[in-house]
């Protein structure tokens, strides 16, 4: 598959609840990372999305936010992946962060080049890429 956002995992379902209207559906990485998507109860059957499917989740790389440093305060954001940043890569207003996690899968981020420097993001450093459920789109394997 070709698509746009950078950052694609392939995954297995592992629970899926359903709500009135949305529902929350829970992948294994390789690695034993878990990504939680909300998508639309909809969505969830026009997919056929239950326990054990085979799905890839795309995640934009704007839409990651990056921290180094947690501080003792916790986060609303359900995906929170941590690894080591392996490049960063400056451009004229953003720059691109990688992080790799543990089973060796990338996550990019696109952060201001003034993030960069605020938070000194440098190859070898320890980072957690942290997004909301809602950014995560599935897909799944035509039939």
């Amino acid at each position: 598959m070709k698509a746009s956002a950078r950052n694609q995992f392939t995954g297995i379902v592992n629970n899926v609840f359903i709500g009135a209207v949305n529902a929350e559906v829970h992948l294994s990485l390789k690695g034993g990372e878990t990504i939680v998507a909300t998508i639309t109860k909809e969505s969830v059957d026009n997919l056929g999305i239950t326990p054990g499917l085979d799905v890839i989740a795309l995640v934009k790389a704007p839409q990651i936010i990056v921290v180094t440093n947690f501080a003792g305060y916790k986060l609303s954001a359900r995906n929170q992946l941590q690894g080591t940043v392996t490049q960063v890569k400056p451009g004229g207003v953003n720059s691109e962060v990688d992080i790799e996690l543990k089973a060796g899968e990338k996550i990019t981020a696109t952060v201001t080049n003034d993030s960069v420097e605020s938070l000194g993001l440098r190859k070898g450093q320890t980072a957690t890429a942290v997004f909301k459920a809602g950014a995560v789109i599935l897909a799944v394997a035509a039939k």
